[in-house]
């Protein structure tokens, strides 16, 4: 064997330790659907939040309960939409969808999405809800940039554009709505799409 055979197999044992300790399924088209449902989301809240124009916030309205309510729904259908994707691909490719790399996974992420998820809540039990939109952006991006480490792909990358807009909403908590729909939406969409195209060629 000769040393360019030698160091073709040690990057070939690489990929293969890399791969087994990363999460590989995560699936592109879950990316673009979560964006569609946000954006339906947001409009959705909107309408329930103002529904007249010219209208005020009243945090303490039906209508405000519900837009929250909204909110947290399409929260949910994301991560269950992602959840049942990524299951479909991976038993596509023969891959297991929970081991150890996906407990990981979860861990690294949960932790910041759930301290911030605490923490937002706490705000909003104090009627502090200026920065909420930043708040969810900026914990979300946090959370992606945590677990990237464990998956396959750019999500660091989505990560950091999420804690960029996060940082712009607080700086410009009027525009808070918008800037939610530009993360939450289109920045998942454009993600989404772009590993979805990935795939395909793969």
């Amino acid at each position: 064997m000769n040393k360019n055979e030698h160091l073709k197999n040690l990057s070939e044992i690489k990929q293969l330790m890399d791969r087994s300790s990363r999460f590989i399924s995560l699936s592109g088209l879950s990316g673009i659907i979560a964006g569609v449902y946000a954006i339906i989301g947001a409009a959705l809240a909107y309408f329930f939040t103002f529904p007249k124009p010219g209208s005020y916030l009243e945090t303490n309205s039906r209508n405000f309960k519900i837009s929250v309510f909204i909110i947290l729904f399409v929260a949910v259908l994301s991560v269950v939409t992602a959840f049942f994707l990524s299951s479909r691909k991976a038993k596509k490719n023969n891959e297991k969808i929970w081991d150890a790399t996906t407990k990981r996974l979860l861990t690294n992420f949960l932790i910041p999405l759930l301290t911030g998820g605490i923490y937002i809540i706490l705000n909003l039990n104090n009627q502090h809800y200026g920065l909420t939109a930043s708040l969810m952006l900026i914990f979300y991006g946090l959370s992606l940039v945590n677990a990237s480490k464990y998956t396959v792909g750019d999500i660091k990358y989505l990560g950091i554009a999420e804690i960029a807009v996060g940082l712009l909403c607080a700086a410009l908590p009027g525009y808070g709505l918008w800037f939610w729909i530009l993360g939450f939406g289109f920045f998942h969409i454009i993600y989404g799409s772009l590993m979805y195209l990935d795939e395909k060629k793969s």
